[in-house]
């Protein structure tokens, strides 16, 4: 299983990497869409709000399952990965492909740093995934 510790993780799954200006990058991690299988559709109609972590900003759509998308810090997203829009080629698929690169789903502008404590390292959610 990837999992790229320079990336801080949540118990939902997602991954979170923290850049220098209060921004980070989310997505996926590699379990999560090992276990969803073929992504088919990625819903984000919160840009421009703020969300409060742990609130779901969106879903990811499998062929088989559909599955929220969680807040990993409170923040305000800033922008929808337009690689994944459905009139793109590879669209949802590029989450399949790539999660931890082309694959990304949202950045956000953290409102709140001290909530970056409580994120989990690479192998603190290698070990939770098993």
């Amino acid at each position: 299983m990837n999992l790229p510790e320079d990336l801080k993780y949540t118990k939902e799954h997602e991954w979170i990497k923290l850049h220098d200006d209060n921004t980070a990058t989310v997505g996926i991690t590699d379990f999560a869409q090992s276990e969803l299988g073929e992504l088919v559709y990625v819903e984000i109609d919160t840009i421009g709000e703020s969300i409060a972590i742990d609130e779901v900003f969106g879903t990811v759509e499998a062929v088989k399952t559909t599955s929220d998308l969680f807040m990993p810090l409170s923040g305000k997203i800033l922008e929808f990965n337009p690689k994944l829009d459905e009139n793109e080629e590879d669209n949802p698929g590029l989450i399949n492909e790539d999660p931890y690169g082309d694959g990304w789903i949202v950045k956000i502008e953290i409102s709140d740093a001290s909530q970056v404590e409580a994120l989990l390292s690479a192998a603190d959610y290698g070990a939770l995934i098993g």
